[in-house]
């Protein structure tokens, strides 16, 4: 039996299995021109207007003609990822660390679909990742193919990781916790 999970900051189910493949599968979902802001909205869940406002405080580049591209969608869903449990100022501050000013694309250490299409490796191997001592290795391996732009960003991108997956668990072990409360206070 294939288990079937939420992936990680969307809307969209899958086998968790499949995680491997969920970059190839969001790459196919862009057609030349990108995504339409109700698309967006679809895949992550969150209301059109929350996305705009992130756009106009400068969360992310504005879109191009209306449309936006995967590298905008991963830094939403990266966003949305973490907004349960880290502040938004946070989560932008902990994004700025690795890709400089928001706003501007130029100076990124790495791609936001990159950054994510990791996260979704890492996040599919979740038993490894509660267990500090696997922890780290699992992080070294989903970092095999990333080429630094400059001295020090692979470190970066690590510690950044690691606070996206700490923060993931987190919200997870939440989740779990309101789950058994319910279950307790309906006895």
């Amino acid at each position: 039996m294939q288990m079937s999970w939420t992936i990680p900051g969307t809307a969209l189910t899958a086998p968790r299995a499949e995680a491997i493949h969920v970059e190839e599968q969001f790459r196919a979902m862009f057609f030349p021109g990108g995504m339409v802001l109700s698309q967006v909205s679809n895949i992550t869940g969150l209301e059109s207007y929350v996305i705009q406002n992130w756009v106009k405080r400068g969360f992310l580049t504005k879109p191009e003609n209306k449309r936006y591209t995967l590298r905008q969608l991963c830094r939403i869903i990266n966003i949305n990822m973490l907004k349960s449990v880290l502040p938004l100022e946070r989560i932008c501050s902990m994004l700025s660390c690795v890709n400089g000013q928001l706003d501007d694309e130029s100076d990124d250490m790495i791609d936001d679909s990159q950054l994510y299409f990791m996260f979704v490796r890492l996040a599919a191997r979740s038993k490894e990742l509660y267990r500090e001592e696997t922890r780290e290795a699992v992080l070294e391996e989903a970092l095999a193919d990333y080429v630094e732009p400059i001295p020090g960003a692979r470190e970066r991108v690590k510690q950044t990781l690691r606070i996206m997956v700490t923060a993931w668990l987190a919200a997870r072990m939440t989740q779990e916790a309101e789950k058994m409360l319910r279950e307790m206070e309906a006895r």
